[in-house]
């Protein structure tokens, strides 16, 4: 029997599925696991009377080490850098650089003479002395070379000098020969002493020095694994370790708290059900930002932060992965106007996020409103996320013609959209009143620091997830726009970008020092947030969109095991 369709209306109208790209993100590995600790009986925060005495007595001690009149200059350093190793500088910032200001107004007569030959004392003198902003000239080291030209055989004896010297050098800046000088020699002879399968302590020291160089680290993780191993020299204080582990486990349980509140917001959102083509990495965005700032009075500025670059991700993936062409045209006009009343314009999908970009920095304003503190930042940082927008709309619109840029003409945009210069910049709006309208209105005009780390972010992320990123439809990297420019293979490539890697440390090393245009806790949060993304993408993959192994490593030793006391 045939099958009679009935002719009453006109038959449905078919809407044609949009064809959409995927990355397949995995989904994230934490869950709710962060939850737990908004429990005050899982996070037992509760501070013992007792222990608070201890720990401030501790603190005591440690600034009396400090002042104390009968102390060498040698003995001051080492000091000095103990306590920053150990992630305990923030309680003695006064005193070190009252320290180190007098060290530097001294260090010709103590250290520039070319009979004193103490390589690890002059090495780490010069880069304490970088570390806080003074210029110290690297011709020091000249002393320490034969009438050659080379540096003296004989220090490489010298392991805890030759570890000094090594990490002197990654302060060089631009036309420092000499240390780049140092760095070789330094790197080939340490490797050596690494793999001699000695017992001495240093070893475990210079195998994380070559591998995560000191001035480019990761704050929290450099304490972290120093008080592990503090306690195996000879030179250890009892009472720098006794506060640091005390420290670091008071200031991991205020993290937790902050982890939660974001975790809850995070899951109310709903993104990893509303938005699946998205990477939900919101524990990871925390990382991320604690490398910027850990210090417990910086809290609401690492919620605030860890929120919007949550949200960037999103938007970036939106961009990235799944918007079609009208959508993201719809998506980038809303976005420049910055107004709730656009949202009615958007896909149902969009509104989500957009919704929550909008809400997070209204929230935030409104808080600096109620407590009296700068708002003019705030202008500043909408204006930069519109401009890595435009940047991410320049990049679908290269790809829906398979356009293929130069490699200047990539870089020019593709370095914007790396949100380098926008995060960094974003991370000033609630540092209070150190966060003056000169600073953004510097860091708005693209200084060489800014310049630098948006090179160096793109550089990294390329490098490494360039192979990745081929799997679906995507935009050439810096890697493939540089191979085909210059007709060169891709190893030959890597080591063109690497240098101009390097390049750029040399340029925000610079800028580090005196005189600084912005105040100095604002330069530091810059150049923090460099180190940190320069981990996430130093390790041979992209290890903020596949987190399951190393960086689940870290998160997990800085944000859920404390250090036993």
């Amino acid at each position: 029997m045939a099958l009679v369709h009935s002719t009453s209306g006109p038959p449905p109208k078919v809407v044609p599925e949009i064809a959409r790209k995927s990355a397949s993100f995995h989904p994230s590995i934490w869950g709710d696991k962060f939850l737990a600790y908004s429990n005050p009986a899982v996070l037992k925060t509760d501070v013992d009377h007792k222990e608070e005495v201890h720990f401030q007595l501790l603190k005591e001690e440690v600034k009396k080490m400090l002042v104390a009149r009968d102390t060498t200059q040698e003995a001051l350093i080492s000091l000095i850098d103990d306590i920053q190793r150990l992630g305990l500088s923030y309680h003695f910032e006064a005193e070190i650089e009252t320290l180190l200001q007098h060290i530097k107004d001294s260090f010709r007569e103590f250290y520039g003479s070319k009979t004193d030959d103490d390589l690890h004392v002059v090495a780490l003198c010069f880069r304490l002395l970088r570390q806080q902003g003074h210029f110290i000239s690297s011709d020091v080291f000249y002393k320490f070379k034969d009438s050659n030209g080379k540096f003296k055989e004989i220090m490489v004896k010298d392991v805890r000098g030759m570890l000094s010297l090594l990490e002197a050098t990654h302060l060089r800046v631009t036309g420092e020969n000499i240390l780049d000088d140092a760095l070789e020699f330094t790197t080939s002879h340490l490797n050596l002493y690494e793999n001699s399968n000695t017992n001495n302590p240093l070893v475990e020291l210079v195998g994380r020095e070559l591998r995560y160089p000191l001035r480019i680290g990761m704050n929290r993780l450099v304490a972290r694994h120093y008080i592990s191993i503090y306690h195996k020299f000879d030179w250890h204080s009892q009472v720098l370790l006794d506060l640091a582990k005390c420290d670091f486990n008071r200031v991991q349980k205020v993290h937790q708290m902050e982890l939660a509140h974001i975790t809850r917001w995070w899951k109310d959102l709903d993104f990893a059900n509303k938005l699946p083509f998205a990477r939900d990495r919101v524990v990871e965005c925390y990382f991320w930002i604690l490398g910027v700032y850990f210090e417990p009075q910086y809290a609401k500025a690492r919620i605030f932060m860890t929120k919007l670059i949550s949200l960037t991700s999103i938007v970036d993936d939106t961009f990235d992965v799944y918007g079609t062409a009208e959508e993201l045209q719809q998506f980038t006009d809303a976005i420049q106007k910055w107004d709730i009343s656009t949202l009615d314009q958007l896909p149902e999908y969009m509104r989500f996020s957009y919704q929550a970009l909008l809400d997070v920095f209204a929230k935030a304003e409104e808080d600096m409103v109620k407590e009296g503190g700068p708002t003019h930042g705030f202008d500043y940082a909408k204006d930069a996320f519109k401009t890595v927008t435009r940047a991410y709309h320049q990049e679908s619109k290269w790809c829906q013609v398979s356009y293929f840029p130069t490699f200047e003409e990539y870089m020019s945009v593709a370095s914007v959209s790396a949100s380098m210069k926008m995060l960094s910049m974003t991370s000033f709006v609630l540092m209070g009143n150190v966060t003056t309208k000169e600073a953004f209105e510097w860091m708005s005009k693209d200084p060489l620091i800014a310049r630098a780390m948006s090179l160096l972010g793109r550089l990294k992320n390329d490098i490494v997830g360039h192979e990745n990123e081929r799997k679906r439809p995507h935009i050439p990297s810096a890697v493939e726009c540089f191979m085909e420019q210059y007709g060169v293979p891709k190893e030959t490539a890597y080591d063109a970008l690497k240098k101009h890697i390097i390049n750029a440390w040399k340029d925000i090393n610079q800028e580090c020092l005196q005189p600084i245009a912005i105040p100095m806790p604002l330069i530091e949060k810059v150049f923090n947030f460099i180190c940190v993304t320069n981990l996430i993408y130093d390790e041979g993959f992209d290890a903020y969109t596949i987190s399951t192994n190393r960086t689940k490593d870290k998160i997990t030793s800085l944000l859920i095991d404390p250090i036993p006391e």
